[in-house]
C-alpha cells in the first residue's frame, strides 16, 4: 500500500515496483480524491490526511481487508506519523528506528551531529533572531555567498543563496510575515558551490545491503525558483563515486548502528571538492527513485520489498554503480531513462545546416 498515490514520487515508486516485479499487487491511498485519480496503483483508497485522528485506524482496516503485506510511506510526514504509530501498524512497516527518523527531521541538528563525529556537512548556524544574522555572517567569515533555508521540509523549502545579512533578513522576514514561518525555523550555513549528488541505500539490522549514486545536472523549475537549485533534478545521471558512498555510509552508521529501511541522502561538494551531507531522508524513497531502480543490476524498490518480507535479497553491501545513464524529468511527462548512446537516436543534428 503506497501513500500519496497520484503524486509524482508515488507514481515513480509504483512504476519501479511494477517494472521490477509485475506480480506485485499495488494499492494506493490519498486524502485528495482528485489527486487519487492520477494514481498508477491497481486499486486506490480515499483516506483522511496525515495527522487526522481516524487515519491510522482506517489504514489498519485497509491493511486487514486487503491482506496487505507492506505499508510504504512516501513523504516525511507519513514516515513520522507511521513511526509513532508503529505499535498499531506492526509488521506492515519497514522503517528506521524512531530516534533515527526524528534525528533526520531537523537539518540543523543533523549537521551538528555529523560534524561533531567528523562527517562532512556544511557549517550551519540557527537563526535565533533577525538581529543575530550579522553575527552569523561574521562567524562564517563574511562569505560572498551563504545558504539560508528552513531547517525542516524537503525540496529546498524556503531556501535561497544570500550575499549579506541584510538579504537574509529580508528573506526570513518575508516568510515570517506572509507565510507564518517563525524566524527561529531558519538556518544560515556555508554555501556549497560544487557538484550535487543523490545517494540511496538499503539497510537491514545495521548491515548495508545496497547503495547507488547519481548526480544532478539541472533542476526542475530552476528558472522560477530563487534558490536556483533543489533536490528535484530535471536532468540527472548515474555516477561511480566511491567517495560519496563512503560519506553516506559513515553518516548513516553514525546515526544508527542498527539501521534498517531506506535512506535517501543529498550531498553537495564544498569549495575543496569534499561531498558534504545536506540532508538525510530516513524511511522513504527519493522522488527520483527510478534512476536507482531502472538502472544497474538490482531494482532497489523491489529489493526493499523483499527485505521487508524477510526474504534474502541476493545482494549484500553492494555498490551497484553504472555510469552514464540519464534521467529526464519535466512537468506533465513521465521520467525517462536513457544511456548516453541513446541520446541522438531518431535525432538529426541540423545545427550545421545552411
Amino acid at each position: 500500500l503506497i501513500t500519496n498515490a497520484g503524486r509524482g514520487a508515488s507514481n515513480n515508486l509504483i512504476r519501479s515496483l511494477s517494472a521490477g516485479d509485475p506480480s506485485l499487487a499495488i494499492l494506493g491511498c490519498h486524502h485528495d480524491q482528485f489527486v487519487l485519480k492520477n494514481s498508477d496503483a491497481d486499486h486506490n483508497y480515499l483516506v483522511p490526511p496525515a495527522g487526522h485522528p481516524r487515519r491510522i485506524s482506517m489504514l489498519r482496516r485497509i491493511l486487514k481487508t486487503e491482506r496487505v503485506d507492506l505499508l510504504v510511506p512516501t513523504s516525511d510526514d507519513d514516515v513520522v506519523e507511521f513511526s509513532r504509530a508503529r505499535n498499531g501498524l506492526g509488521h506492515h512497516l519497514f522503517l528506521p528506528r524512531p530516534a533515527t527518523i526524528e534525528a533526520c527531521q531537523d537539518k540543523y541538528g543533523l549537521s551538528v551531529r555529523l560534524r561533531t563525529r567528523g562527517i562532512p556537512a556544511p557549517l550551519t548556524y540557527p537563526v535565533t533572531s533577525l538581529s543575530h544574522l550579522g553575527a552569523i555572517f561574521r562567524r562564517l567569515g563574511r562569505p560572498a555567498r551563504a545558504w539560508c533555508r528552513i531547517r525542516t521540509g524537503a525540496g529546498a523549502l524556503g531556501a535561497i543563496p544570500v550575499a549579506s545579512a541584510a538579504q537574509a533578513n529580508s528573506w526570513i522576514a518575508y516568510w515570517r510575515d506572509l507565510r507564518g514561518v517563525p524566524v527561529t525555523s531558519f538556518t544560515v550555513s556555508e554555501y556549497l558551490p560544487g557538484r550535487d549528488f543523490g545517494c540511496q541505500s538499503l539497510w537491514k539490522d545495521g548491515q548495508l545491503v545496497l547503495i547507488k549514486t547519481y548526480e544532478r545536472l539541472s533542476y526542475l523549475g530552476s528558472g522560477s525558483q530563487p534558490a536556483e537549485v533543489s533536490s528535484v533534478a530535471a536532468l540527472a545521471k548515474t555516477v561511480y563515486e566511491p567517495r560519496v558512498v563512503e560519506v553516506c555510509e559513515a553518516a548513516i552508521r553514525t546515526l544508527d548502528g542498527k539501521a534498517s529501511g531506506v535512506f535517501s541522502v543529498d550531498l553537495k561538494e564544498n569549495a575543496a571538492g569534499t561531498p558534504c551531507v545536506t540532508e538525510i531522508n530516513a524511511g522513504r524513497f527519493s522522488s527520483a527513485t527510478n534512476i536507482f531502480d531502472l538502472t544497474g543490476k538490482h531494482n532497489m524498490a523491489v529489493t526493499y520489498v523483499r527485505l521487508a518480507q524477510g526474504e534474502r535479497p541476493g545482494v549484500s553491501g553492494t555498490y551497484d554503480a553504472v555510469a552514464d545513464h540519464y534521467m529526464l524529468r519535466d512537468v506533465d511527462t513521465l521520467p525517462r531513462m536513457f544511456d548516453a548512446e541513446q541520446f541522438f537516436d531518431a535525432v538529426i543534428d541540423g545545427r550545421g545546416s545552411a
